[in-house]
């Protein structure tokens, strides 16, 4: 405060005074960062948190996928047909070669990192190209699988409902065709099974109607794929599942048959009878 300053606060009566210190206690209070040293200042006011949307869809960088198929590196195109939903169906693929003769640790990986591509021709492209390569060759999967991880958890931090049950349909024609695959997938349950947690009870309640769009609901898509891990998981699958998952029940052993066969039997309700 400069002398100027108090001499004109001297001159001022009683009245005006208390008006002053009024007029200060309704100044409007200053919002500054939380953390930082203006919070000990007086008249401010910490910032509140930043809401954050679990379900907001992510932006998708290009994929590896659609460079390679710009240039012409991809040896497959669309054959022009409608993908049918019978089963043993061929994909609507053209390929400019056999698939099962393809350098598996270098174009599956590719093809799964296609899955998040953000334009719809594209991601069915390499969702029917992973899943033709899988029925051709299964036996090559299980080398390939550290690779594809990245790629797989990519399209789930997308947090895009059409990608993730794509790739979740890539992911269980992976652990039901091939040969120890499920078991290979349990240590990586973590980095797979979180967005799964996220969208698992993101269901419709029918009754006893029958959903005919059940492969296009989020929710039954995620307990399909559940389902077929613990079913080709091995003895630790269940465990690791109800780890990332604690709402998921096992379809293995329902919880019904374990509590009976746990039981011993002097415990029933017929020990008590005379």
């Amino acid at each position: 405060m400069c002398p100027e300053d108090f001499e004109n606060i001297k001159q001022l009566t009683g009245k005006q005074c208390r008006e002053l210190l009024y007029m200060r206690t309704k100044r409007p209070k200053r919002i500054v960062p939380a953390f930082t040293y203006q919070t000990l200042q007086s008249n401010t006011e910490v910032e509140p948190p930043k809401k954050i949307d679990l379900f907001k869809k992510r932006p998708v960088k290009e994929t590896l996928f659609k460079i390679y198929l710009r240039r012409g590196d991809i040896p497959v195109a669309h054959s022009g047909k409608i993908m049918q939903k019978k089963k043993g169906a061929e994909p609507p693929l053209k390929w400019f070669c056999k698939p099962q003769e393809l350098d598996y640790c270098y174009y599956f990986p590719i093809f799964i990192d296609g899955l998040s591509d953000s334009d719809l021709e594209i991601r069915r492209l390499a969702q029917y190209g992973a899943m033709d390569m899988i029925l051709k060759a299964p036996h090559k999967i299980l080398p390939v699988l550290p690779k594809v991880i990245i790629p797989f958890k990519r399209a789930f931090n997308t947090r895009d409902k059409k990608i993730i049950i794509g790739a979740l349909k890539v992911l269980q024609l992976m652990v039901l065709m091939g040969p120890c695959v499920g078991e290979a997938l349990v240590p990586y349950y973590r980095q797979l099974l979180a967005v799964c947690n996220l969208y698992k009870n993101c269901n419709v309640n029918l009754g006893n109607l029958v959903d005919p769009d059940r492969e296009k609901r989020i929710a039954d898509v995620i307990e399909d794929t559940l389902n077929a891990l613990e079913h080709c998981g091995g003895p630790n699958a269940f465990i690791n599942i109800k780890y990332m998952i604690p709402t998921y029940e096992s379809c293995v052993h329902p919880r019904c048959e374990a509590s009976i066969a746990e039981r011993p039997p002097s415990e029933g309700w017929n020990s008590r009878r005379p």
